[in-house]
């Protein structure tokens, strides 16, 4: 079977998106790997399928990661949803909802000339709690707390936002090796559904540069719901205010830790190419 798919990135997260109502995919995880390759594939951090609406949603978004792992959620993914589910003509809506296995998303949509030029998505409401994170060990917030990392002691500082986070606070995020520290902290035994890792430096309490190596795809160019749960980690010990500009390789994302208890993110989604894929032929890697 040839399928029909497209691929967009939010600041360099990408993903492959396919519309399941055209193309029913029956094996997710392996059509991931093989697609997601970036020398084998069409190269990506996972791929995306649309999907009809749930639980009253206009929308319904699965994500898998590069290594066939499903996510809860994906916070660039989600703007590049937006994007294409607009600019296609699936909705006329420039405000709808799209659900995830980590609950519902409300986006906005700031149109131009019938092109999605930014959108801001409702993540949610944040957890602290170590057994929401989760993580093992005693009840109450991961603040700063000492871990040991292949023999290296560090401080971590955890969040959920659908998924989970574990931040590191350092002078310069931009030298931190990724594919060294990075598979450490994801693997490490007291996250029982791995974690997204972040290193973060912060600039001023309005402005943080991150870098992320993302839970089951590697190091990735930025990530939305990693950006949520670096700007939470500072807001939670006292570096910054509620509304944070999180800065990655490719630009900005802004993230908001409203009075109403959510977190909001915002920033730009662009379309790259579409192409077709050999299901049949190249579903393995």
């Amino acid at each position: 079977m040839t399928i029909e798919f497209t691929k967009l990135h939010g600041l360099g997260n990408d993903y492959l998106f396919i519309d399941t109502a055209k193309y029913p995919i029956a094996d997710p995880p392996e059509l991931s790997r093989a697609m997601s390759h970036r020398h084998l594939g069409a190269g990506a951090d996972g791929i995306i399928l649309i999907e009809p609406g749930r639980n009253g949603a206009d929308f319904s978004m699965r994500i898998f990661n590069a290594d066939g792992s499903e996510a809860e959620t994906c916070g660039n993914g989600i703007r590049c949803f937006a994007k294409y589910v607009y600019e296609r003509g699936m909705t006329t809506k420039t405000d709808f909802v799209i659900d995830t296995l980590a609950g519902p998303n409300r986006v906005a949509l700031t149109v131009k000339d019938g092109i999605v030029d930014r959108v801001r998505s409702n993540m949610g409401k944040p957890k602290f709690d170590r057994a929401e994170i989760p993580m093992i060990g005693a009840p109450g917030q991961v603040k700063e707390e000492a871990i040991d990392i292949g023999g290296t002691t560090m401080h971590v500082t955890c969040a959920n936002i659908g998924n989970p986070h574990a931040v590191f606070f350092v002078d310069d995020a931009t030298k931190v090796p990724l594919a060294e520290i990075g598979p450490k902290v994801e693997h490490h035994p007291a996250f029982p559904k791995r974690t997204n890792v972040e290193f973060v430096t912060v600039q001023d309490r309005e402005n943080i540069v991150m870098r992320i190596w993302e839970r089951g795809s590697g190091i990735t160019m930025a990530s939305g719901s990693g950006s949520c749960g670096s700007a939470l980690a500072c807001m939670i010990t006292n570096r910054t205010g509620r509304r944070v500009n999180v800065h990655l390789v490719y630009g900005t994302l802004t993230i908001e830790w409203a009075e109403d208890g959510y977190v909001y993110q915002e920033g730009p989604a662009t379309e790259v190419y579409t192409g077709t894929w050999d299901v049949c032929s190249n579903c393995k890697i």
